[in-house]
């Protein structure tokens, strides 16, 4: 429900500020007044389109606050949740449009973008009228409107089941696709694990053979080096390195007899004369395995390129062929076992199918019903809204198999004849906008079962009736106010007098500027109101006495309320005026 809307510099409004309560609230005024701005400004808040025309003349940017009771809406307070925004039952919107055309949206001080508050805004708020933003045109809303009147039980069974029988399809479509190639493939897969099996690659092998064929390819400077080592450490001619650490330590010696600080000098030139001979001995061992061996290294050069011939086939390192071979291996293993796989999927998705086609469908036959009992009502109320002779009617049309889904297996689409005689076309095509109005407003009213949108707004609804007419489409909307929220933008005294509540909205000029006011009335000021409507700009006493018994009696006629006074029947409940109001001007 909409508590309170706040508006600053929006079109010729400089700052006005509204609070509402439950039931029907009228807003009339002097034609051009504004009264179909306000409807404006309250589809900005909820995400609505508008550019830099919306910003008032000298103003840098228009605001519009919107709050909403969230309680009992379970839309919104799912997105709020989703969202992760906090609130203690209410939802402000706030959208501000800078004089660049820059945007900003924000929920509960959040900033927001406008397509998520849009999404926010269709759980918070449906506006019907001569204008674009109508959920009626839409087949979606359609269904979603239809489907109020069906069984909850019934459209969960139908999307659980749709979800399971898709999930089978997947899978059975990921299996088939694996099986279309499965022979050509089962047969690569068997040749590429026999190549591997052939060449029996040993873990840590590639790494070996390569540190292998480094050695071997270097023998020669191999074996020259060790040569060159041995003759620098021990058999030098002239004196090896083995040879002066001797003779170092034999006077090393003979000198920590004379000053026992050479002991430890002796003692480490002993321990480098044995690490010396422990080294040279090593590179005499190396020197006399270093032997050429030409058919060992054409064997590693040979196993090698094998190999890596196998590694570039497959486009990898050869280190990464071991991990390949445990790779086909399962997937062999894996296609070996498709054809059963596929056999049971095939058996599953059956009996998901043929769930699912019992759910729909049992679905569309309690659609039809609903649908048959809607169409009656809703016909009813059109001849009551000024279309006598006109026909609603609500088509289900059985889609393609494939085309099924988790809202089942109906096109749904609202048909209507607006005069006698035509046959029924496609709602969004033949109505008019004044039709497409009260078309929506008998669905609002014939739907009882539906779960109302918290608010709804109706934009001069009453367009194009009169007379008793205009005074049915008063009581029809205050029917609809009884359980849900209405605000109504109207001409008509006979639809003003029905309101709870009554706003007058006012154009103020000083001459240089003007700007838009409101007015919560009274009970003597909506009589004064409606005695304008009845009667143009010079108010009679006349017009003032029809407009206090319209009030009286929410627009009954003088004789039908008299008879109902004689008969004890309680008298209707006077209107409430909304809660506060301000306007700056």
């Amino acid at each position: 429900m909409l508590l309170h809307i706040q508006i600053r510099d929006f079109a010729i409004i400089d700052a006005v500020e509204l609070e509402l309560g439950r039931g029907l609230t009228v807003l009339t005024g002097e034609t051009g007044a504004g009264k179909s701005i306000l409807v404006d400004a309250l589809l900005l808040a909820v995400g609505g389109r508008a550019g830099i025309e919306v910003v008032r003349h000298g103003a840098q940017r228009a605001e519009v606050s919107a709050t909403f009771a969230v309680q009992e809406n379970t839309g919104a307070l799912k997105w709020l949740a989703e969202q992760a925004i906090d609130h203690d039952g209410e939802c402000v919107l706030r959208r501000v449009i800078a004089a660049d055309g820059r945007s900003r949206a924000y929920v509960n001080g959040q900033a927001m973008p406008v397509q998520a508050l849009r999404q926010l805004g269709e759980s918070l708020l449906d506006v019907h009228g001569q204008m674009e933003y109508q959920s009626l045109v839409r087949r979606s809303a359609q269904r979603e409107l239809l489907d109020e009147s069906v069984d909850d039980g019934l459209l969960r069974e139908t999307q659980e089941a749709w979800r399971a029988w898709s999930a089978l399809k997947e899978e059975r479509d990921r299996a088939a696709t694996s099986a279309e190639d499965r022979d050509a493939r089962l047969e690569l897969l068997r040749y590429h694990l026999a190549e591997l099996a052939a060449i029996d690659l040993k873990p840590g092998e590639c790494e070996a053979l390569g540190e292998e064929r480094q050695r071997l390819s270097q023998h020669g400077r191999l074996a020259e080096g060790a040569r060159e080592i041995l003759q620098l450490l021990r058999e030098a001619e002239e004196l090896s390195a083995e040879h002066a650490l001797s003779r170092a330590l034999t006077h090393a010696r003979s000198l920590a007899e004379l000053d026992a600080r050479f002991a430890p000098i002796s003692r480490l030139i002993d321990e480098s004369l044995i690490a010396l001979r422990e080294g040279v001995d090593a590179v005499e061992r190396y020197e006399s395995d270093l032997q050429a061996d030409p058919m060992r290294q054409e064997w590693v050069e040979q196993r090698l390129a094998a190999i890596e011939s196998i590694a570039r086939k497959h486009r990898i390192d050869a280190s990464g062929l071991l991990g390949l071979q445990d790779e086909l291996r399962s997937e062999l293993e894996r296609l070996d076992a498709i054809e059963q796989s596929i056999e049971q999927i095939e058996r599953r998705l059956a009996a998901a199918q043929a769930r699912f086609r019992s759910a729909c469908a049992r679905l569309s036959s309690a659609r039809g019903r609903a649908a048959t009992e809607l169409s009656q009502r809703i016909t009813a109320l059109m001849h009551t809204l000024g279309m006598p002779g006109g026909r609603f009617s609500i088509e289900l049309r059985a889609l393609a198999p494939e085309a099924a889904g988790a809202h089942g297996a109906d096109e749904i689409e609202f048909m209507v004849s607006a005069n006698p005689g035509q046959p029924p076309r496609a709602l969004a095509k033949v109505a008019s906008g004044g039709e497409l109005s009260r078309i929506s407003l008998a669905i609002q009213v014939a739907a009882v079962q539906r779960q109302a949108l918290p608010c709804l707004v109706f934009d001069e609804v009453d367009a194009g009736v009169g007379g008793g007419v205009a005074e049915i489409v008063g009581r029809q909307l205050r029917s609809l106010g009884e359980r849900a929220q209405v605000l109504c933008v109207t001409h008509l005294p006979q639809v003003a007098s029905q309101a709870h509540a009554h706003v007058r909205v006012a154009k103020l000029t000083d001459g240089k500027s003007t700007r838009t006011a409101l007015h919560a009335l009274t009970r003597d000021e909506r009589v004064e109101e409606i005695a304008r409507m009845l009667g143009g700009i010079d108010v009679t006493d006349t017009a003032r006495e029809h407009a206090a018994e319209m009030l009286s009696g929410q627009g009954a006629p003088r004789a039908a309320r008299a008879k109902r006074e004689a008969s004890g029947q309680p008298a209707s409940r006077r209107p409430r005026a909304p809660k506060r109001s301000r306007s700056r001007t």
